[in-house]
């Protein structure tokens, strides 16, 4: 049997979580991985690109250099973050994201690239049908009529369009994913752009036993998680199939926010109490993902147990943690004595 050629990708968005493991992923495959992103996350801990760019992607000649001589683009550059930012922010998330997308799109049709992959999101999927904690697992068609939550799901839709119009008007040869919730370690767990997965391991972490710590909402609002390994697993065999409209890739399994607290705080071994601050955001009360499409086309699914998940988030990000305090720099006390 011939080998399977190696090819020359770019990772857009390659120093954040999903972009950093996927151009790991590929690189350990052997392919020549090239990674373009403002910044660089620093959690892996050897190099996993051949090239590495630091250029912002809202710019047009940045990504007509960076999509040059490549087989294959991911893109998953983003302005983005948690239920936090993304409820606060609209315009630019908006703006950000609408020139990272066309100008990709466009830079990927005048260098001729092989095939285009867009990370979209379950955020496009309609308010109206995420209104219950016990909800059905939404299907690929469910999003329209469309009525997403925040800016950032209309973005994130208007660019799947974008992507199918390119498809059809330019015979780009692209892939779609909608990612559901993707977590795992060496991701970002501070600074208000963390996933919940993410937000809670922190707080936990941080948290002495005996604790408290504070969840978003009344912690019934529900969501399913997807692993990091499986996400990237997901996003090479749909890359790989002949499918080109969007496709789920996330879990079934739903849990509610208290739900997910407790596993991390079991996790840890603490004993831990909850408060909730019914003020905070905490977006639609119910996503789940069905993907049984993902299963009939690409023979995926998820392999990866919630709480082996959590347990290897929490243990990374409770060693970050812990880094964080011994490197913080001393505060000189006055008027303590």
């Amino acid at each position: 049997m011939r080998p399977k050629r190696l090819e020359r990708v770019l990772v857009t968005g390659g120093g954040g979580f999903i972009g950093s493991h996927l151009a790991k992923f590929l690189h350990d495959r052997g392919h020549f991985v090239r990674v373009a992103d403002t910044h660089f996350n620093g959690y892996q801990d050897y190099p996993y690109y051949d090239e590495r760019l630091g250029v912002d992607l809202r710019d047009w000649e940045n990504c007509v250099a960076a999509t040059k001589r490549m087989d294959l683009v991911y893109n998953l550059a983003a302005n983005m973050g948690g239920i936090g930012f993304i409820t606060e922010i609209g315009a630019e998330v908006m703006r950000d994201n609408g020139l990272i997308n066309t100008y990709m799109l466009e830079a990927c049709r005048q260098n001729r690239v092989g095939k285009y992959f867009f990370s979209s999101s379950a955020c496009i999927y309609p308010d109206y049908r995420q209104k219950e904690t016990k909800i059905e697992g939404l299907r690929e068609p469910d999003a329209y009529p469309a009525d997403p939550d925040t800016f950032y799901g209309w973005e994130k839709l208007a660019a799947e369009k974008m992507v199918e119009a390119y498809q059809r008007d330019f015979d780009l040869e692209v892939r779609i994913a909608r990612y559901h919730n993707i977590y795992g370690p060496k991701g970002t767990y501070k600074g208000g752009r963390e996933n919940s997965p993410a937000a809670l391991c922190r707080k936990v972490a941080v948290a002495s036993d005996h604790g408290v710590i504070s969840i978003w909402g009344d912690g019934k609002q529900t969501r399913s998680y997807c692993y990091i390994d499986d996400a990237i697993r997901g996003t090479l065999a749909l890359m790989e199939s002949e499918y080109s409209e969007p496709m789920n890739i996330g879990s079934e399994r739903l849990v509610s926010i208290n739900d997910l607290a407790n596993i991390i705080i079991k996790i840890s071994g603490k004993r831990i109490v909850k408060e909730y601050d019914l003020s905070a955001p905490q977006g639609v009360r119910g996503r789940n993902a069905d993907i049984d499409l993902a299963r009939k086309v690409l023979g995926w699914e998820p392999r990866m147990s919630l709480e082996e998940g959590l347990t290897n988030t929490y243990n990374w990000i409770s060693a970050r943690c812990e880094a964080d305090t011994i490197s913080a720099p001393a505060v000189r006390q006055v008027g303590t004595n």
